[in-house]
């Protein structure tokens, strides 16, 4: 199956009642299947006028306790940042997807990373975070989209699905969940009272410094729970590597091939994949990189991920980066050169 139709099936499956969203390459057969499939199933399909109005709508859903998604790409995400703004400060579940295409401005339609920043640090104004996942096949992106509903109904907070247009595009096995409607409580939505309770108040405004403050204070002790329970990494030949490769979403792909190719040339690379780009896995990579004398860090991008890299081992261990941007995806020999320069092979 095609991955941007895996991950919209695999959202009606864990429960999602309302979808709102706008056509953007390459996300686009996301809102097509959904709107094939939403209103067979009851559930509620709307294709707005602009992304600034399917993310506010995703607020509106998410207040009233019902599982909302979003999705789009690169420019469109952008315009969406106010609204995930928002959504944050107001503490509501929700997911948002970005099939990634390459910037910036308009760009190109072919796959990038060149998000991560946008998604990891800097979606919207304020002190807030979202979970981010990076899947990094069809599969994945079926299994996360559950994850990621999940955990954004259990911590109260927003969460986004990081693929690319590489992901979106491509056609593999994929098998599904059974079919499941969500019904956990959520007493603070305003899905009406009935009289039996004080109302419930979705606000995002706070005049008073102190108040803000206090709730600032109160959801980042949410978010120190969230980087303990939370993050998660691949790793792949790392027990006995000497050059340690860091790669998410598609390009782990190909890097993992890159080090296969170089352990048959008896150079001892290893991969190291995180899943969650936030809560980043830092202890995961610094277990990982505590024997080898280098750092690969590889991205469809001009380097993002590798600040974070560089942060998880504390500067212990050179670290070193090979990009493709714009939408230019690497090859595996590509990246096997980088790992032979490292291992001091010409």
């Amino acid at each position: 199956m095609k991955g941007n139709e895996a991950l919209a099936e695999a959202a009606i499956r864990a429960g999602c009642r309302c979808y709102f969203g706008y056509p953007i390459t390459p996300q686009t057969e996301i809102a097509a299947y959904m709107a094939k499939r939403m209103p067979k199933e009851g559930r509620v399909f709307l294709q707005a006028e602009s992304e600034i109005a399917a993310i506010n709508m995703v607020l509106g859903a998410a207040s009233a306790g019902v599982r909302a998604m979003t999705s789009s790409s690169s420019p469109g995400i952008s315009l969406k940042s106010e609204g995930v703004s928002y959504i944050g400060a107001c503490d509501l579940p929700c997911v948002i997807v970005n099939v990634q295409r390459g910037g910036p401005g308009l760009g190109g339609i072919q796959p990038s990373q060149s998000d991560y920043w946008q998604a990891t640090k800097a979606l919207g104004h304020g002190d807030y975070q979202l979970l981010v996942y990076a899947p990094s096949s069809v599969q994945e992106m079926v299994d996360l989209v559950t994850k990621a509903f999940d955990n954004a109904d259990k911590y109260r907070m927003p969460a986004m699905i990081l693929a690319d247009g590489l992901l979106g595009q491509m056609m593999e096995p994929v098998s599904f969940p059974e079919i499941r409607d969500n019904h956990s409580e959520k007493p603070w939505a305003t899905n009406g009272h009935g009289n039996k309770r004080p109302h419930n108040i979705i606000n995002s405004l706070f005049l008073q410094a102190d108040e803000l403050e206090r709730l600032n204070v109160e959801r980042f002790k949410k978010y120190d729970i969230v980087k303990k329970e939370c993050p998660e990494a691949e790793t792949y030949l790392t027990e006995d590597a000497d050059i340690l490769v860091a790669a998410y979403g598609a390009t782990a792909r190909i890097a993992k091939a890159a080090v296969n190719r170089a352990r048959k040339e008896g150079i001892r690379a290893g991969l190291v994949r995180p899943v969650t780009l936030w809560p980043f896995p830092d202890q995961i990579i610094k277990d990982a990189a505590k024997n080898v004398h280098s750092i690969l860090v590889t991205e469809m991008s001009m380097g993002q991920m590798v600040d974070d890299v560089k942060l998880a081992v504390e500067c212990s261990v050179p670290v070193h980066f090979y990009g493709r941007t714009g939408g230019v995806i690497p090859a595996p020999d590509e990246i096997l050169n980088e790992i032979r320069k490292l291992g001091g092979v010409s």
